[in-house]
């Protein structure tokens, strides 16, 4: 029996996992696609590729020329582009896309949150007068820090903000979570934070920010999602595997 073939679209935690769980089923065939922006990725289970498609019609033609029967789009939640693309991908070429997509995280009591549309909302959410910012957004968003150079900035991420930022008052710490929330809370003290930044990514992994922004008192400008609608949606890796079961079930290549 052909083996099904699956293409997940990764670079999450949930991604990983998805791929570990069903590359232990025989009958399936899985390849996890990674952007390749991660300098150092994480060991995966199954076999990688690494590298953009060329647009919607160059991944619509990758899932023609090695006959993927079902995409699986586990890119991080913002990563809107390349999920832009798997759907256009979907409909040129008949395939079922899943999408995984963790759940947000919730406002709860203790929490000081400003919730925006935007990294440039968030800039100007800071304000004018100057503050202390932990700048928690990955590292390809963050020059739009420069348009308001009266801030410090701490900015985290897991790899090299480059080119850096031009504001005159910025420091960089490179790690890679889980984070542990009291490691946060000594972070923030020890550098004075006034206001965290971070969007909305849900999940364990970097939480502890948020929770550690709740102890102290300190204020969240939280970076919230664009609501999109996709016809085949899951929020844990365990949706997603009964999910892609039905969906393979239900799917046959043409011609077949």
């Amino acid at each position: 029996m052909d083996k099904r073939r699956i293409l997940i679209l990764g670079g999450t935690t949930e991604a990983r996992d998805l791929a570990g769980r069903l590359a232990e089923r025989t009958e399936l065939a899985v390849t996890l696609s990674l952007a390749g922006r991660t300098l150092d990725p994480a060991p995966q289970p199954v076999p990688v590729r690494t590298g953009g498609f060329g647009g919607a019609e160059g991944l619509a033609a990758y899932l023609g020329s090695h006959a993927i029967d079902l995409l699986i789009d586990a890119t991080h939640p913002f990563a809107k582009q390349i999920s832009a693309n798997a759907r256009a991908a979907s409909g040129i070429t008949g395939i079922p896309l899943l999408r995984l997509e963790r759940l947000g995280w919730e406002e709860v009591s203790g929490d000081c949150w400003t919730r925006v549309a935007s990294v440039a909302d968030a800039v100007v959410a800071l304000g004018e007068a100057p503050r202390r910012v932990f700048l928690a957004i990955g590292r390809q968003e963050a020059k739009a820090f420069d348009a308001a150079p009266q801030h410090h900035y701490l900015v985290r991420s897991v790899d090299p903000v480059d080119p850096p930022l031009t504001a005159p008052d910025v420091e960089y710490l490179l790690a890679r979570g889980p984070f542990a929330v009291e490691d946060e809370i000594a972070l923030l003290r020890a550098n004075r934070i006034d206001v965290v930044i971070s969007k909305n990514s849900g999940g364990e992994a970097t939480y502890g920010k948020i929770a550690a922004a709740r102890s102290l008192g300190l204020p969240v400008v939280l970076i919230e999602r664009s609501a999109v609608a996709d016809d085949h949606r899951a929020e844990t890796v365990e949706d997603a595997m009964r999910l892609a079961d039905h969906l393979l079930a239900s799917f046959r290549k043409r011609g077949v």
